[in-house]
């Protein structure tokens, strides 16, 4: 196991190098602004602004439960404060969509009903969720759900793509970059014209942490850790929060020749996405993933804060594949990702 994370460790140096990242000086930089963000996200976590009623508070993650009936999608969701590992040594008390962060992936069809039930678990804020992916007026259907009550809402959902939702409770910021978002996939009913040619599908979402509870640092500061996650859209495939090493310790799997779809979200809250894979070129992408945006041969997808896309590739020769933001600062803090890709 330690010789294979060895070699996994050497060839990930080794392509951030060819995408015109020094092997040597450029892993020395890494290690010390990896250091040099421990030390603001610890500092930050030795006295967080923790309010009176969540301390000590950790709440267990509650499993969302999804049922279909015909074109009605029934969706059960919590809003509760868990701790999570951002990074090693690092613990954060999140506020989440059910004990996840980003929360747990929800898909459905152009053209079905979405109803959610929300159980607000938190004891002390209110909280709401606001789907981009729906039809609805906000001041109803995007409505707090006060602490300990339970709120249920109905959406029409009738515009294909890859979607962020989050909650919308004023400060909306304080809420969204404290953990409270998620990705919705709409899958568009005649699908996408790739399809027949897609071999492994993934959902990878990226989000950026602040400082604990800090709307000023949220609202004028920088990231201290950018992230990748991603969630399982297919049985046996890794579901993780949004820390550092999440899809470095649980790569994405696929063999050689396979054609990769990922479906992709950034749910910033605040910073641009400049999606890439190293190794590669995306042959066919769907901005917003809805089959009318349909680009092709990019090397790089913008994604703006919320913004989602559906990107697709081949992989021909077996290897160690890291995809990244391409904004390199934000890589450094914890943005990259790892295919593994084998005969």
């Amino acid at each position: 196991m330690t010789f294979r994370l060895i070699i996994v460790l050497s060839t990930f140096i080794l392509l951030l190098s060819a995408c015109g990242v020094k092997t040597d000086d450029g892993a020395k930089q890494a290690s010390a602004d990896s250091e040099k963000t421990t030390e603001t996200a610890n500092a930050g976590s030795k006295a967080p602004e923790v309010i009176k009623p969540h301390e000590g508070l950790n709440q267990e993650p509650v499993p969302i439960e999804i049922e279909r009936d015909g074109t009605d999608v029934y969706v059960k969701m919590t809003t509760q404060i868990t701790d999570i590992e951002i990074e090693p040594g690092y613990m954060y008390k999140a506020w989440t969509f059910n004990g996840e962060a980003p929360g747990p992936l929800i898909v459905i069809e152009e053209g079905d009903t979405l109803h959610v039930e929300l159980d607000n678990m938190d004891p002390a804020i209110p909280h709401s969720i606001d789907l981009h992916a729906v039809h609805t007026n906000p001041a109803t259907g995007f409505a707090d759900v006060e602490p300990n009550e339970h709120g249920a809402f109905s959406f029409p959902a009738s515009s294909p793509g890859v979607f962020m939702y989050h909650c919308a409770t004023d400060p909306v910021l304080s809420h969204i970059a404290n953990g409270m978002h998620g990705v919705i996939i709409v899958k568009p009913k005649d699908g996408f014209p790739t399809d027949d040619e897609v071999d492994q599908e993934y959902v990878v979402i990226q989000n950026e942490w602040y400082k604990y509870n800090d709307l000023d640092d949220m609202t004028n500061g920088v990231p201290s850790q950018v992230v990748f996650s991603t969630k399982a859209l297919h049985e046996g495939q890794p579901n993780t929060n949004g820390t550092t090493t999440a899809v470095k310790d649980e790569p994405l799997k696929a063999k050689v020749g396979d054609k990769v779809r990922i479906y992709i979200n950034n749910v910033g809250p605040n910073e641009v996405s400049s999606f890439h894979v190293i190794g590669t070129i995306m042959e066919d992408v769907y901005l917003d993933g809805n089959p009318a945006n349909h680009y092709k041969g990019m090397q790089t997808v913008m994604l703006p804060a919320s913004g989602g896309a559906v990107v697709e590739f081949t992989l021909k020769e077996a290897g160690t594949y890291p995809f990244v933001t391409h904004q390199f600062n934000h890589a450094t803090k914890g943005a990259t990702g790892i295919i593994e890709v084998t005969e």
